[in-house]
């Protein structure tokens, strides 16, 4: 009796249970607390932890991600405009550079280039622009600091940003722009980019060194020693940079040796946002760092969003920033060229959107399933999605496939300002060099490995071959049959062709390797590709690179080892041939062809020329061009540059990456725009579709579970007739035993 009374109520429950989930408007697989229902929230996903949140260290798209939405540097791109344009963020106006002689007189806009010694911007902020709350700014009755001295006891229960219950803010000043500038140099930080910045900016290569003594004085003085968590705190107002000025509350200025036209485009980078000194202080005090409140923890900004929860286990949140000034979302310069349906807000104070959660997904399945729910606003495709997302007409053009244009889903595609390359090392003695021979030997390599068919195979389609190292949207890049490489393509039917093996193989001939061997000593020739992969495709990858070089009778040896493996040969030049990939800072070309600048050179200089590529009139060139304006001038400078390049041929331009985009249909005002980083305040969410399709996609089918808890209880009513006749003979039994006792 007592199974079947059990029995009883775990299905009366389940019963229960099932009427009030169907009476429900709420979907049994939500993954978001009911408290979201009907709230303005931005979901999205992402896959690993961003390492740092320091605007002065961070150098990550995924780091991007989160802290382009929170701190703002004085400039940043015209959400609209292309090409991609800068505009003043923080800043009244973009500055115009003003150039000075080594006597400190005022030249021309036109001034020769040997003139200039150095160029001094001057930036004027906004005023009136505030901090979000945070504790660091949080002061007391009387006015002071509240947080700045705390002692241990007072941190005992401190473990995130939200347990300190006091916050404040202040005005932007130029004097925090100033400080974040300083802390470049700042001896613990490493910012990636110091050792560029001190080409540039004046003093501050001798500043850092000011920095490091009084940072070693300190750090003796207080007794700390090793890299101990909790560090002496370095106020950098204190020390004055010889490079930037302060010229009154609003502005500031930064002098630079030389012309470098480029500069501006730094401005527009998360490495120089503001820091506030009172942030940094509040951040160095002694035991934070072992609690993960820091910087590269929590962020402080001015921009649309602020952070206020990081569990990159889990999640990560971003709320609207309350004291943010409201940017109007712009106007296009070009409207013509803009979809009508990206200016319906123009003029709208911005942000839309008040909350962007953020989830922790590994696997790109639950990922994928999620985004089809309804449950996340935007989805890349994986390629076990590719073929459920996208088909590709008999043109080549891609489409969405049924299923996604029945949702509503829809594309945004952009070829990404990266190229992903093979390159010779230039040092070697088979392969690099700049003799006929081994130029001859490099462009048949480059012929034979077929990156139209590698695109199609490992990237479904998505990417476009390389015909030098600049990419779409990038000055010096061109279009239609002036932009190809002569050395590897011709151009037939409108189209870029390459060259086909037979011409591989000739060249092959003339560089003394008929048939694959060495002419001379007949042994086969092997070509050593150096690489770090480990991944479960990789080995597919690597069979499709050996055919390539088999279909002109070279021998392709694999020297597959670990990163760090990998980055040591880099370093010291050992490797043969090599993978390898760069992003695009600043849409400019002196961001890729630094990549082969002589004194770049990785292995003997330390730099971001892999392949050690040094041709004197290349970079002469290179030394020209780069501190060019763009011009009719510029542009011939460029073009000069491509054509040795590529008669060298030092890579193997390989293929630029293309970005294939989902989003719903209530996702609005979405652009691609590969330099902004606060791109989220621009973006818009109709709350009422979503929440209509939502229900209608995810509309659970009760009828079956209902069906199968009525078999459940059938099948247990046998058993229950049985339980019950057994129980009343066993009663009847126990009654008659009774009577004939009596």
């Amino acid at each position: 009796m007592i199974i079947w009374r059990h029995n009883r109520k775990a299905l009366i429950l389940a019963m229960t249970m099932l009427v009030l989930t169907a009476c429900s408007e709420r979907s049994w697989n939500n993954p978001y607390p009911a408290a979201d229902e009907g709230q303005n929230i931005l979901y999205q996903a992402f896959t690993e932890r961003p390492k740092h949140l320091d605007p002065v260290r961070s150098y990550s798209s995924n780091e991007y991600a989160f802290l382009g939405q929170i701190v703002e540097p004085p400039l940043h791109y015209h959400y609209l405009d292309r090409p991609y344009r800068l505009a003043a963020l923080t800043a009244k106006q973009v500055p115009e550079p003003r150039f000075y002689d080594r006597q400190d007189q005022l030249l021309s806009a036109d001034a020769r280039l040997e003139d200039i010694a150095y160029t001094v911007y001057e930036i004027g902020i906004q005023p009136g622009i505030r901090y979000q709350p945070h504790p660091a700014f949080a002061r007391d009755e009387q006015g002071e600091l509240r947080y700045h001295e705390l002692t241990e006891a007072e941190l005992a229960d401190k473990w995130r940003l939200a347990d300190f219950v006091h916050t404040g803010s202040r005005e932007l000043v130029a004097a925090d722009y100033v400080y974040q500038i300083k802390r470049l140099a700042h001896p613990r930080l490493d910012s990636p980019i110091f050792s560029i910045m001190s080409e540039y900016i004046v003093g501050l290569g001798d500043y850092a060194k000011q920095l490091k003594q009084a940072y070693d004085e300190l750090s003796q003085q207080q007794g700390i020693a090793g890299e101990d968590a909790d560090q002496p705190w370095l106020d950098l107002a204190k020390y004055p940079l010889e490079g930037v000025q302060l010229v009154d509350r609003y502005r500031y200025r930064i002098r630079i040796m030389g012309k470098y036209p480029q500069f501006l485009y730094w401005l527009a980078m998360p490495f120089f946002a503001a820091t506030p000194p009172e942030v940094d202080r509040f951040y160095s005090q002694p035991g934070m760092q072992d609690r993960n409140i820091s910087m590269d923890w929590y962020p402080v900004g001015t921009g649309a969003y602020m952070l206020t929860e990081n569990n990159p286990n889990r999640r990560m949140v971003l709320m609207r920033n309350p004291n943010f000034r409201g940017m109007p979302y712009p106007d296009a310069t070009h409207p013509e060229k803009v979809s009508p349906q990206l200016l319906v807000d123009a003029g709208k104070p911005m942000p839309f959107i008040d909350q962007v959660v953020y989830s922790l997904e590994k696997e790109t399945i639950p990922y994928w399933s999620k985004f089809l729910q309804g449950y996340y606003d935007l989805s890349g495709i994986s390629s076990d999605s590719f073929d459920q997302a996208v088909q590709f007409n008999v043109s080549g053009e891609v489409n969405l496939t049924d299923e996604m244009q029945d949702k509503g889903i829809r594309l945004l595609t952009e070829v990404q300002s990266s190229t992903m390359y093979m390159g010779f090392n230039m040092l070697d003695p088979v392969v690099g060099g700049t003799a006929e021979r081994e130029r001859l030997l490099r462009r048949a390599i480059s012929i034979a490995v077929d990156y139209e068919e590698f695109i199609r195979i490992f990237r479904n389609g998505r990417g476009l071959a390389a015909q030098s190292p600049l990419p779409p949207g990038i000055t010096g890049y061109q279009e239609g049959e002036q932009g190809i490489n002569p050395y590897i393509y011709d151009w037939v039917n409108g189209k870029p062709k390459r060259k086909g093996i037979d011409e591989a193989k000739r060249l092959l001939v003339q560089a003394g390797y008929p048939q694959g061997r060495d002419a001379k000593t007949g042994e086969p020739l092997v070509i050593h590709l150096d690489i770090a992969a480990g991944g479960p495709d990789d080995k597919s990858l690597l069979d499709w690179f050996r055919k390539q070089f088999e279909r002109i009778d070279l021998q392709l040896d694999i020297r597959n080892t670990d990163y760090n493996r990998f980055q040591e040969k880099m370093r010291k030049g050992n490797a043969q041939l090599f993978m390898w990939g760069w992003n695009a800072d600043y849409p400019d070309p002196e961001n890729f062809m630094f990549l082969l600048y002589g004194p770049n050179s990785r292995a003997k200089h330390a730099g971001e020329n892999a392949a050690n590529y040094s041709n004197p009139e290349f970079d002469a060139l290179f030394d020209q061009m780069k501190n060019m304006d763009n011009s009719p001038r510029r542009d011939a400078v460029i073009n000069k540059m491509l054509e040795i390049i590529r008669a060298d041929a030092p890579w193997l331009w390989g293929y630029h990456p293309k970005d294939y985009l989902l989003h719903h249909g209530w996702y609005g005002n979405l652009l691609p725009n590969l330099f902004a980083h606060n791109t989220l305040m621009y973006r818009r969410i109709d709350l009422d579709e979503r929440a209509q399709l939502r229900s209608d996609w995810n509309n659970p089918l009760v009828w079956p579970v209902v069906v199968l808890a009525l078999i459940l209880v059938v099948s247990l009513v046998p058993g229950v007739i049985a339980y019950r006749r057994k129980e009343r003979q066993a009663m009847r039994h126990t009654v008659d035993h009774a009577g004939a006792a009596s």
